[in-house]
């Protein structure tokens, strides 16, 4: 999340060959089946569009129908605070955020709205409330940056709701999908600081919209059974997954070629995909197009935005106007870290190379990263740099407990003496006088993502992503 992809974004798609040849028998006339070559490029964009919406799902899953998951949230349309940061021992979703205690809420917006009502916030601690849809669409924020530290009231609607906007509200917010997600971020100063962000927390509130006004609730909505989902599942019937959540997202202005070309091979909201229903011939050329599609993510992740000292800066989360159809940035985006947050509410410098481009790598190396005097990152809240693990993604475990250093830990870290702050990044501590400066790594590959929090618009500024005046230096190689 910054909350970010589930199990991992290059999902391996490993249909039975059973499936592929075995199974199809109730063949539909050929002439209603794309050609191989055409099932070929539609299974390839097929899965770079359906991406994002299944990864969604399977965490959506997780977090709010699976209560033996082992990561379950809450029910839906039910507020979940924690106010614990994630560690090493959360695994459902990649390149966890740790700097912030979070607050969740899966909602199912099909009956009515839900309204977020927010408590007035100390100006100096930094909080926001990030809604996504189903289609990982960044569809609008509550918080410091966009409504600012005073108390108010938030509709959140879904596609169908054809209400005006009740009494008592501040701002009306539409989701794309009948499912939606809102997370909220709420600043954490250190350790000492917990329960003030618990008195936060305490104050967030989500209801229906009857609830809030007081009047009788609506009819409930259809019970839904839905399927059930893991890295197995995934992988044998993604097709299906996606099958299944497109009946909760109405086509956007943007989606009517690609449900099309989704339609022709039995994909979309009005059917219900078998793949046993296809020809031999296009089953197989259809896997054949996920393979490539699988690549393409991969090549996308990788030239996300511009390369600055060796780290990746770019914008890759948005509204659906900010993709405008680009179907292959939404994967890339979604794998690379699920639920990322617009470039104006948190920016994200990544990296897994050092200044002469090879890659980190802690068994081999120690490493430093250096901010010049007067040149940390410019943000109006807060920033940090997070370590992973470059094969998995997830936070390390360490003697230390420590998965990153951020600005609210700047008073305990030792300076150089001409002004500069360096972070030791090593799996050995650099010994006590340099400890609170050290920034654990693996045994293996790294991978560190820096997250800058509201960034300042007016040089020296990261924004726009990539092309900023300001500039994170380089990993360097410890001499």
């Amino acid at each position: 999340m910054d909350i970010e992809r589930i199990l991992s974004g290059r999902v391996v798609v490993s249909m039975l060959v059973a499936l592929l040849f075995g199974l199809g028998s109730l063949h539909l006339p050929a002439r209603t089946w794309p050609t191989p070559d055409q099932a070929r490029e539609i299974g390839r964009d097929a899965y770079i569009y359906g991406l994002p919406i299944v990864m969604n799902y399977a965490i959506m899953y997780e977090y709010a129908v699976d209560r033996n998951s082992g990561q379950f949230k809450a029910p839906f349309n039910t507020l979940k605070n924690e106010s614990d940061v994630y560690t090493y021992k959360d695994t459902t979703v990649v390149t966890p955020n740790s700097d912030t205690p979070y607050s969740f809420i899966s909602m199912d917006l099909r009956a009515e709205p839900i309204v977020i009502s927010v408590p007035a916030i100390e100006k100096k601690r930094y909080y926001s409330i990030q809604l996504v849809d189903g289609n990982t669409y960044n569809y609008g924020y509550i918080g410091s940056r966009t409504t600012g530290n005073g108390a108010g009231n938030y509709l959140i609607a879904g596609p169908g709701w054809k209400g005006e906007m009740p009494e008592g509200i501040d701002k009306v917010f539409r989701s794309s999908t009948d499912f939606s997600t809102a997370i909220f971020r709420t600043q954490l100063f250190d350790q000492g600081d917990i329960d003030n962000v618990k008195k936060v927390q305490a104050g967030y509130r989500a209801q229906p919209l009857s609830s809030f006004l007081g009047k009788p609730a609506p009819p409930p909505a259809t019970k839904i059974d839905f399927p059930e989902i893991n890295k197995k599942l995934m992988e044998e019937n993604f097709f299906e997954y996606l099958d299944f959540a497109l009946q909760f997202a109405p086509a956007g202005q943007y989606e009517s070629e690609i449900r099309s070309r989704l339609a022709r091979i039995g994909i979309g909201p009005e059917k219900k995909f078998d793949f046993s229903d296809m020809p031999p011939a296009q089953r197989k050329a259809v896997m054949e197009g996920v393979k490539a599609g699988q690549a393409s993510i991969e090549s996308a992740v990788a030239d996300i935005g511009n390369s600055v000292n060796g780290w990746s800066i770019g914008a890759a989360f948005g509204d659906q106007d900010f993709y405008r159809g680009n179907w292959l940035l939404r994967a890339a985006a979604a794998s690379a870290g699920i639920y990322g947050n617009d470039a104006v509410e948190a920016t994200y410098p990544m990296t897994r190379s050092d200044e002469g481009g090879k890659p980190l790598d802690g068994s081999k190396h120690n490493y430093t990263l250096t901010f010049p005097k007067g040149a940390l990152p410019p943000v109006n809240a807060f920033w940090s740099v997070t370590m992973y693990d470059g094969d998995t993604q997830l936070l390390i475990k360490n003697p230390i407990n420590r998965y990153l250093i951020n600005s609210a830990m700047l008073p305990d870290m030792k300076k150089n003496p001409d002004g500069s702050l360096t972070l030791y990044i090593q799996k050995e501590s650099p010994g006590t006088e340099l400890e609170s400066n050290w920034l654990p790594a693996p045994d293996g590959p790294i991978y560190l993502v820096m997250r800058l929090y509201w960034p300042k618009k007016d040089p020296p500024s990261v924004l726009p992503p990539g092309q900023g005046s300001w500039e994170p230096p380089a990993i360097k190689v410890a001499k």
